[in-house]
């Protein structure tokens, strides 16, 4: 019997309760996926519950939390031509994974397939999906579904030679918000990134928020301008920022934690290609107009 050609990456750190029941789910696929657990230095009972209830799940314990680059240290320890991403509280629908390897067998340029997302708790679709869907860079000839620049982390399968190649995730976001720098990288390096809604993931998120993630979110958005956008806008939202810093703690909190990681991002700036610099503002100036309209 051949391997099943897609994997699962789960990136998780002391959450052994809610990883147990999303592998009893992914163990569950008609397509039996390899799955493998990127273990983020887990102190609780993470390493163990995993050895001991699912022994078929792959165990990578990495010695510290290195955030989103854990998904790479999976994707790099699996062999499967696909890898799906969940986390610790996502898994997919019966027969997803499988309608995913098909659109990646018949579309080799396709690099990251963003998938439609419900969230369980509700039965409702993600926000996301309506910005997804609302792309203006349309259809590809040669992809499926919509072209976009961006996906939701636990809900997304890449081509793993395509995800090496543009780097993964990268190391001076951490976590949070680091998904549109891969879509960028991806795309620089003539990759497709689309929305296909006809492959489902699920997602149950704890309620209420994450302490500090606006923060978190709000320095990443920055740290990518710089890592990725012409000089001008990336002075441009800074500017802004600091103004918003002087009246929003969140705001002072992710200006504080850009300026910190600043000098790495610096190091590591490549300004994207025309083409992709054009999308990304297509992107921007048609969410701006949505908003405008809104208002």
């Amino acid at each position: 019997m051949s391997s099943p050609p897609i994997g699962v990456v789960i990136a998780t750190r002391n959450r052994a309760d809610t990883l147990a029941r999303t592998l009893e789910r992914l163990l569950a696929l008609p397509e039996q996926p390899t799955v493998l657990v990127a273990d983020n230095g887990s102190t609780d009972h993470t390493r163990t519950m995993v050895t001991e209830r699912f022994p078929g799940v792959r165990l990578l314990p990495l010695p510290e939390n290195r955030g989103a680059v854990a998904r790479n240290h999976g994707v790099s320890a699996l062999r499967t031509p696909y890898i799906a991403f969940s986390d610790d509280d996502s898994w997919w629908e019966p027969g997803a994974l499988a309608t995913a390897a098909e659109l990646f067998d018949q579309h080799p340029r396709l690099g990251l397939l963003a998938a439609g997302v419900r969230v369980s708790s509700e039965g409702r679709a993600d926000p996301l999906e309506a910005v997804l869907s609302a792309s203006p860079l349309g259809s590809a000839p040669d992809l499926p579904g919509r072209q976009v620049l961006g996906f939701l982390g636990c809900a997304a399968v890449v081509r793993r030679s395509a995800f090496l190649d543009a780097g993964g995730f990268h190391p001076v976001l951490f976590f949070g918000a680091e998904e549109s720098l891969l879509a960028y990288d991806l795309a620089a390096r003539g990759w497709g990134v689309t929305y296909c809604r006809e492959v489902i993931a699920h997602h149950d998120p704890a309620p209420g928020t994450r302490t500090g993630r606006g923060a978190l979110l709000r320095r990443n958005e920055l740290l990518t301008t710089w890592l990725r956008r012409p000089l001008p806008i990336a002075l441009r939202r800074t500017t802004a920022l600091a103004a918003a810093a002087r009246r929003d703690r969140e705001a002072r909190l992710a200006l504080r934690g850009a300026f910190a990681r600043l000098p790495a991002a610096l190091r590591y700036r490549r300004q994207l290609p025309p083409y992709v610099e054009s999308a990304v503002r297509r992107i921007e100036d048609s969410r701006e107009g949505a908003e405008s309209h809104a208002g």
